[in-house]
């Protein structure tokens, strides 16, 4: 039953930050059935101007607190760079408004800790973009394991890198800005284990590579689940990686090619012929979380049910005692 108090209107989204990510994602917003671009902020006018331009959106701010004031905006997207997440979302709270911001939500889990209580407290919807969750060949792997297809999971291996330029003054390769492996690449294979085990690994094991400019270039990550079930996981920003990942089980497995960004998934049962789900999409793939912050609002929800604030804050806890291991701090925390 719809019963939120957007129901029966188009929500209107509000863009803060105009770089590569918030292009993509305002582009996807084209395809999707349920919200529409409708404003844009950024830190200048001329860049709020240029990408209200390019993206046909009615509305441009030369600042986030501009967007934020406009009634008519009702969710936030917010994709500016990690360290600013924390500020940016909690003012959108505090304006009233939804939001959806990018990944990784905090930099650290009692900046989410923050964030999640003054949600709650102003009864507004907030979700991680982690896009990858809603993507159909993922939605079908979670399909698969839920139908008890491949038997009792016992293994995931998932890995996602690229190799980077070595600018220093790069936002990846840059502590100041939060750069590194584990924020930008690891998030989403630890992403992913969570996703299949639906719970904190018992015990963490790891190694990294820091890199000339202090950020973590590349690591690995071992997950102990207990009762014999594990994730091998990997980084990387300096190495350029298969980025698939598996999901291994008693009775077969499932491998997701490129699962990131997946456009397919293989289900392979003992004895059985494979079967391959083939997504045929014309999008780039970030309509469906913006559909899926859609449905929550239409319906009233606070969270979404396929990554609850409860998992993102778990996930973050696990990204802080793995940043723990390695002694990495951020400067700016």
């Amino acid at each position: 039953m719809i019963m939120g108090e957007f129901a029966g209107k188009k929500l209107k989204w509000g863009i803060m930050g105009t770089g590569r990510v918030a292009d993509q994602f305002t582009k996807d917003l084209v395809h999707v059935t349920n919200g529409e671009g409708f404003a844009v902020g950024s830190r200048t006018q001329d860049k709020a101007d240029q990408f209200a331009k390019e993206h046909g959106l009615p509305r441009a701010y030369g600042s986030y607190e501009q967007l934020l004031q406009d009634p008519e905006v009702d969710v936030i997207y917010v994709a500016t760079p990690h360290p600013q997440h924390h500020d940016n979302v909690m003012a959108a709270l505090k304006a009233g408004k939804a939001v959806l911001c990018e990944k990784p939500f905090m930099v650290n889990s009692a900046e989410l800790e923050e964030m999640i209580k003054l949600a709650g407290k102003r009864g507004l919807f907030l979700m991680e973009a982690m896009w990858t969750r809603f993507l159909p060949a993922i939605v079908k792997t979670r399909e698969w394991i839920k139908e008890g297809r491949i038997g009792e999971i016992r293994l995931v291996k998932a890995e996602f890198g690229f190799c980077t330029d070595q600018n220093p003054e790069g936002r990846l390769m840059n502590p100041q800005l939060g750069g590194g492996a584990l924020l930008d690449a690891g998030v989403y294979p630890l992403s992913f284990a969570s996703m299949v085990f639906g719970t904190h690994p018992v015990r963490i094991h790891s190694v990294v590579n820091f890199g000339k400019t202090g950020v973590d270039e590349q690591f690995s990550v071992l997950l102990d689940y207990g009762v014999g079930r594990s994730a091998s996981l990997h980084g990387a920003i300096r190495l350029n990686l298969t980025n698939d990942a598996y999901v291994y089980g008693t009775e077969g497995m499932i491998h997701v090619p490129s699962f990131v960004n997946a456009r397919t998934a293989t289900l392979q049962v003992d004895g059985a012929e494979d079967e391959v789900f083939q997504d045929d999409r014309i999008s780039t793939g970030y309509a469906f979380e913006a559909e899926e912050v859609g449905k929550c609002l239409l319906r009233g929800d606070k969270e979404s049910s396929h990554i609850s604030l409860g998992e993102s804050l778990t996930i973050m806890g696990l990204l802080d005692q793995i940043r723990d291991q390695w002694k990495l701090k951020y400067p700016f925390e």
